[in-house]
């Protein structure tokens, strides 16, 4: 059995660990209440642009945009959307993992994959994992700030509109609750209303100053909201996590730290009954 000093600094040791688990939920906590409200904030927007988006690719017009055209499947790039920091759970993990499966699939049905990553943790897996990385970034902070998430995703929609690429996708991870958070992956391009719900119907609008102005600049709009609320979505659901993750780290150290007291109790109970024995055998020796 170990020594009571043993004991004690383990004791020391799991206590300060459990101070900082409580700290980092607290903040945690903090963030997630932020994070949350930016997202729900950003929501009615991006599902309303979204759906006109939609219903511009059944439009009748002479004009259609790179973003909207169909194309043979061949080259596929994908924005994958993780956090920059850990100790958030099984959230990076199971998006990498759903992420991992459809590389394997696309890998099978022989097309080549370009990758863009947002978060320091999808950057590395990607490094790891060998692909074709053409741009990232990392550290965005508590808040997404869409002039830096931008520049790197224009890297894949300059690359779709020249050709070289047939379809991007993305993939985050989408707030339900704060206990409950889901991978996802969806087609950004091209833009499809049947991926929305938009249905088969033909739309017929009219453009002012011309049609191509109008459809240029809701298009960049469309793309700007989504990966916006994606990322916006992602924070929430680190926020979220990671202060589940701490809540349950906190509550473990306390039964730890409750199962190593009983543990010193023991010892030191032993300690002094073998020191009672020693002093009534010496007494008897005596």
């Amino acid at each position: 059995m170990p020594s009571g000093k043993e004991i004690r600094n383990k004791i020391r040791s799991v206590e300060n660990t459990r101070k900082i688990t409580k700290a980092m939920e607290m903040v945690a906590a903090s963030k997630m209440r932020k994070a949350q409200e930016r997202m729900r904030a950003a929501r009615p927007y991006g599902e309303k642009i979204r759906r006109v988006a939609a219903n511009l690719s059944h439009a009748l017009t002479d004009y259609r945009h790179p973003f909207l055209n169909e194309r043979e499947i061949r080259n596929i790039g994908l924005i994958v959307i993780t956090s920059d920091k850990g100790l958030c759970g099984g959230l990076n993990s199971n998006v990498l993992r759903q992420v991992l499966s459809r590389m394997k699939e696309w890998d099978a049905a022989g097309f080549r994959l370009s990758v863009t990553c947002i978060g320091n943790k999808g950057f590395g897996f990607m490094q790891r994992a060998g692909v074709n990385i053409v741009s990232h970034v990392e550290g965005l902070g508590d808040a997404p700030r869409l002039e830096r998430l931008i520049g790197p995703v224009k890297v894949l929609l300059d690359a779709f509109i020249a050709n070289e690429l047939d379809a991007v996708y993305i993939a985050n991870t989408r707030f339900v609750n704060t206990m409950k958070q889901d991978p996802n992956i969806e087609q950004l391009l091209p833009l499809s209303g049947n991926e929305v719900g938009a249905g088969h119907s033909q739309w017929d609008y009219l453009y002012e100053p011309d049609a191509k102005t109008v459809i240029d600049s809701l298009l960049v709009r469309y793309v700007e909201a989504l990966i916006y609320q994606a990322v916006a979505e992602n924070m929430a659901s680190e926020q979220s996590a990671r202060m589940v993750a701490m809540k349950s780290a906190s509550d473990n150290a306390k039964n730890v730290i409750g199962e190593l007291k009983l543990v010193y109790n023991k010892a030191r109970q032993a300690a002094i009954t073998k020191e009672l024995s020693e002093i009534v055998g010496g007494a008897a020796a005596v």
